[in-house]
């Protein structure tokens, strides 16, 4: 008998213990709501490190899209050319920085990059900002973490969410 309320009360403790860690409502519960609140911390949180950057570089003026992306084109060609547009060859020399001048990536001396404007694998905000340029325009692109690499980065030397700045040279446009 003894056994048996020992067995009963131990079983009762034990139900009790489990019962007691198992959570009403798991604590990982990442709702829609929840997505639309961290999507909009982060834009926030962005748009105040980009206001600080222009802050120490004041000689940059950019021109902000609808997008979020904020170029400025420091030195125009002489081509009377209209502006890139999806689908041409654009060939481009460019730097991709961090904002606080960490250079991540850029391209060779002596050679020029060939990219199909918005039919490849670049950075959409390159995309878009080709096509506010002439041949011939030295460019600044300052791309929110949504423009560049997002959430995960490159993997390799951007980091997640990432503000690029990126200086970019239209050498020439094929169709």
């Amino acid at each position: 008998m003894r056994k048996a309320l020992n067995f009963f009360v131990l079983s009762l403790v034990l139900i009790s213990c489990d019962e007691q860690q198992k959570p009403t409502k798991p604590a990982n519960d990442w709702s829609e709501a929840h997505s639309v609140s961290y999507n909009q911390e982060v834009n926030e949180r962005e748009q105040i490190q980009i206001g600080l950057f222009l802050t120490h570089h004041p000689s940059y003026k950019p021109i902000v899209t609808e997008s979020g992306l904020r170029y400025f084109i420091y030195q125009k060609g002489k081509s009377s050319e209209p502006l890139a547009q999806a689908g041409q060859t654009a060939s481009i020399v460019t730097t991709i920085s961090l904002l606080d001048g960490t250079e991540c990536y850029k391209t060779e001396e002596g050679y020029i990059e060939e990219i199909i404007i918005d039919r490849n694998d670049q950075e959409s905000g390159l995309n878009e900002g080709l096509k506010y340029m002439k041949v011939g325009d030295k460019a600044k692109l300052i791309l929110p973490s949504h423009l560049a690499h997002g959430l995960v980065g490159d993997r390799e030397k951007i980091p997640p969410l990432a503000i690029l700045v990126l200086d970019v040279e239209l050498v020439a446009l094929k169709q």
